[in-house]
């Protein structure tokens, strides 16, 4: 059937509190892309973006932040990208919706992307795209971005006045004020403003985690999906730390330090070059500063499992999911079906030492229907963190419910490679179909599980619906988990604690690229 489109000079139009905006219908969608939400200096807090006169065409994305390394073909086959223009200014957001009529009130799902506090953008992952989850769900998708890496999470306030007080958190105080426009904007697109799911895989389920964790944004949202977001282990900024790479950088640039703004119009190329030299040589120098992520600084309350939870994100449903897989591999994984038990036991052995036979017994059990040597690339780090997670808050009396799932379906791809870090994102977000790798049998039946069970997450804060089997909120004691896959999704309990507990002594930490 032949799709429509329409953007004329007519409409569609919309009325922010910032100004008109223009965007285009397709196929019974309207679409908006590339609308400013904040304006913001370097290193300092956002404001909402100022008024416009006019009429402005919301038609495509807007930039998204500038990243230290150039972007790099990968294996698309698996995890297919988008590259797009890269700017310091880089508060846009991007609005999917069948109605324009304010009085729809339809569930909101904001969507965060990943990258670890780093790099990334809302359009680089192609099954990320709004559309599908729009039309298939009936709610109103959005995506935005914001400063990420040393625009967005570098402490500079040792050396500045109060306008830089805030400076390691302005990433994520970007997204606040998005979801502040979301709240002030979104029912005049269809939207319920006291209805909206923030949801974010990897970088951006540790974002949906911060933001729990942050009283400005206690009310500006409902509930929250955090997909791969939370692990063992997680870099955290210090303060002492980050003056003293300021210090250093100030120097390398030749700015004195009692002339610290200068340093607001240095060019990203040479400011983050300055930055990673200072980083390498401090860490020669036996300094913790690794990857990027919010400051402990009261704005953001520290990360829960650690620190203890905001009071707030008690009242948030939430969903934790992992994948089995994740970042792990193995060289000879595509080889699994082809060994016998005994050579697949050899390279346990091989890897695992005189922990393998017990290793070997814990991962048959918990995952009978997988070859042996899958244990080789089970995730460790990213299950653990969000079992530890999920089982702390579950034990707040009165607190909203919270759910755990895994996908653990093998793909079509090395002889059978379990899901890894994404593989579940185009399922949930309902556009799996798209992509070559997911064609196999029972995938579209498993996409509409796990988008359905999603979006009635998103609708009623309860992720049960029909056609799915029953799937309870954790508690710490059975220790539920929705399993996602062909072979028939089911709620499994307490199935996995043994073999994370045997790999917990080969655990290497994950930390996010630099």
């Amino acid at each position: 059937m032949p799709k429509s489109f329409n953007a004329s000079l007519n409409g569609p139009i919309v009325e922010t509190v910032a100004g008109k905006v223009r965007g285009y219908c397709f196929d019974d969608t309207y679409i908006f892309q590339g609308i400013k939400y904040a304006d913001a200096k370097r290193f300092q807090m956002p404001a909402p973006a100022e008024h416009w006169d006019g009429i402005k065409d919301a038609w495509g994305y807007g930039y998204a932040s500038l990243t230290p390394f150039k972007d790099r073909c990968g294996e698309e086959i698996t995890v297919p990208h988008r590259y797009w223009p890269q700017d310091e200014e880089c508060q846009y957001l991007n609005v999917w919706t069948q109605s324009l009529d304010p009085d729809a009130k339809k569930p909101v799902m904001v969507w965060l992307h990943g990258g670890g506090f780093l790099f990334g953008s809302a359009v680089e992952l192609a099954c990320t795209d709004g559309l599908e989850l729009c039309k298939y769900g009936d709610v109103v998708t959005v995506s935005l971005n914001h400063r990420l890496n040393i625009l967005g999470f570098l402490d500079v306030s040792a050396y500045g006045d109060e306008r830089f007080a805030n400076s390691g958190n302005v990433g994520m105080a970007d997204i606040v004020t998005a979801l502040e426009w979301i709240r002030d904007n979104i029912a005049k697109f269809g939207g319920d403003p006291d209805n909206v799911t923030i949801f974010g895989q990897s970088g951006g389920g540790g974002k949906v985690c911060a933001l729990l964790q942050m009283p400005a944004a206690d009310g500006l949202f409902h509930r929250a999906v955090v997909l791969s977001g939370i692990h063992k282990r997680r870099p955290r900024p210090d303060a002492a730390t980050s003056k003293e790479v300021v210090g250093r950088m100030l120097k390398d640039l030749g700015i004195p330090e009692n002339e610290f703004e200068r340093l607001c119009d240095v060019p990203y190329d040479d400011l983050i070059n300055s930055y990673l030299k200072n980083q390498k040589e401090m860490r020669a120098e036996g300094y913790d500063i690794t990857g990027w992520a919010p400051l402990d600084n009261g704005y953001y309350m520290g990360y829960a499992r650690e620190d203890g939870f905001n009071p707030h994100a008690f009242k948030v449903p939430t969903i934790v999911c992992t994948c089995f897989g994740e970042h792990v591999r193995h060289p000879k994984l595509p080889y699994k079906y082809e060994m016998t038990e005994e050579e697949a036991m050899g390279y346990l052995r091989e890897k695992f030492g005189e922990d393998a036979e017990q290793i070997a017994a814990d991962f048959k059990k918990a995952f009978p229907e997988k070859a042996l040597l899958d244990v080789m690339v089970m995730d460790f780090s990213t299950r653990y963190g969000s079992l530890d997670h999920v089982a702390k808050r579950s034990l707040e009396k009165d607190a909203a419910p919270v759910y755990s799932c895994m996908l653990a379906q093998e793909f079509p791809v090395n002889n059978g490679r379990p899901a890894w870090h994404c593989a579940d994102v185009p399922f949930f977000m309902h556009t799996a179909m798209q992509f070559p790798i997911n064609n196999f049998e029972g995938a579209e039946r498993l996409m509409e599980e796990m988008c359905g069970a999603f979006v009635a997450f998103a609708r009623t804060g309860n992720p049960n619906r029909e056609g799915l089997p029953q799937w309870p909120a954790f508690d710490a004691e059975s220790r539920p988990t929705m399993v996602f896959t062909t072979d028939g999704s089911r709620t499994r309990y307490d199935f996995d604690t043994d073999i994370l507990e045997d790999l917990k002594k080969f655990d290497k930490p994950f930390i996010y690229p630099d």
